[in-house]
């Protein structure tokens, strides 16, 4: 028995959120005019199942699509796996998660196939690995999300549509960050399996005993320590901030 696909991050969004199926042969790079002039935006349903990703999208999310100036369904579902996790570290960390600090770690490009955009490591800064080394069996299979008369702010800081002239930008250098930025990228100093992320991303136990393992196996007790203290006084002083 399949089990259903979860779209909304609580139930309070149900009202907000409008998922719609496609009409057989729509393209996945179609824009309103296929749908009598109503705004929408494309999201392939293995993001939902298996990277799971919930609506509304947050605004890190959407300040990152506006970065590199792409639609929701033309970033890989691998690539989004590296969004959803960079995310979920952040969180756990207490930090709000940044598009500049991302792409300190991450540098956007074409795929080989030039029909979606990936995001590759920068070297020497590997933060996380790979969501799954071949992603296949999506490409069909995608969603059309609607907005109602509810909230129609959910399709609003973003690209909607394929896009064709992208936003591509050298990776951020720590110079060029603002210094609660650069503090955070020395905070992300382990390499952390985007799956096991992911798949503790609804178990606050099971995701913290992945990462504390994570920071015992990478590195040294001592620097275990000092990095917690880090973690522990710049998430003070943002509460201070906020």
């Amino acid at each position: 028995m399949r089990q259903p696909i979860c779209f909304v991050c609580s139930g309070e969004c149900d009202a907000y959120v409008s998922i719609q199926p496609c009409v057989v042969g729509e393209p996945v790079c179609a824009d309103e005019r296929t749908n009598n002039g109503e705004p929408f935006f494309f999201l392939y349903a293995t993001i939902f199942k298996r990277i799971k990703l919930r609506l509304p999208f947050t605004g890190f999310e959407r300040a990152l699509l506006t970065e590199i100036n792409v639609a929701p369904a033309q970033l890989h579902p691998n690539n989004w796996a590296f969004v959803r996790a960079f995310g979920i570290l952040c969180n756990h960390f207490g930090h709000t998660p940044f598009v500049d600090v991302f792409l300190y770690f991450f540098e956007a490009k074409r795929t080989r196939k030039k029909l979606w955009v990936s995001f590759n490591g920068v070297a020497g800064r590997v933060l996380l690995t790979l969501f799954q080394q071949s992603y296949k069996g999506f490409k069909g299979k995608f969603f059309k999300v609607c907005c109602n008369d509810n909230d129609r702010t959910l399709l609003d800081g973003f690209p909607l549509y394929w896009v064709k002239k992208l936003k591509f930008k050298k990776p951020r250098t720590l110079e060029e960050l603002t210094p609660h930025d650069r503090e955070l990228c020395q905070v992300f100093a382990v390499v952390f399996n985007t799956p096991q992320l992911i798949k503790h991303v609804f178990s606050p136990f099971d995701l913290k005993g992945y990462i504390s393992t994570c920071l015992y196996t990478f590195l040294p007790p001592l620097c275990v320590f000092l990095v917690s203290l880090h973690i522990l006084s710049f998430a003070f002083a943002s509460y201070q901030a906020y």
